[in-house]
């Protein structure tokens, strides 16, 4: 998958949001992430920028941008709640349950069973979300 996030500090002005320089730098750590970070792992990239930054002013960005439709929250069972831009592009995820690492992907015969899936069963798909889990295959012994 692209990593290209929207740019969130545009977003924020495009919906009418005072951008203090603290948001500024959420804004940036949150648009240039390439993974899917916690809270505090935001917080710990904010302050490599702006020593000034407080948790509890990361925790409230985040939620006001969860809020305003900019960020999307997932709990991908590691006890953490996660984020990453809200894009157009429709993608699925694919987490190691080993390290934690999530893997987006998109695959058009997924998404086309779903639809026929919620036909059979008298529905229009509106929305869905596909979180799988797994661990890496262990390469030596599939050679054996």
């Amino acid at each position: 998958m692209d990593n290209a996030n929207p740019d969130i500090e545009a977003l924020c002005l495009q919906k009418g949001m005072r951008m203090t320089d603290q948001r500024r730098v959420i804004a940036r750590v949150l648009t240039e992430a390439t993974d899917h970070p916690d809270v505090e792992e935001v917080y710990r990239r904010s302050t490599a920028v702006d020593s000034g930054i407080s948790i509890a002013t990361v925790y409230r960005t985040v939620r006001l941008f969860e809020e305003a439709g900019i960020l999307e929250r997932h709990d991908f069972r590691d006890g953490r709640s996660r984020y990453e831009a809200v894009t157009e592009e429709h993608h699925d995820h694919l987490i190691n349950v080993e390290t934690g690492e999530v893997l987006e992907f998109h695959n058009d015969e997924i998404e086309v069973l779903q639809e026929e899936i919620a036909r059979r069963l008298g529905f229009k798909l509106v929305d869905h979300r596909m979180e799988l889990y797994g661990v890496p295959v262990d390469r030596d012994k599939k050679g054996s």
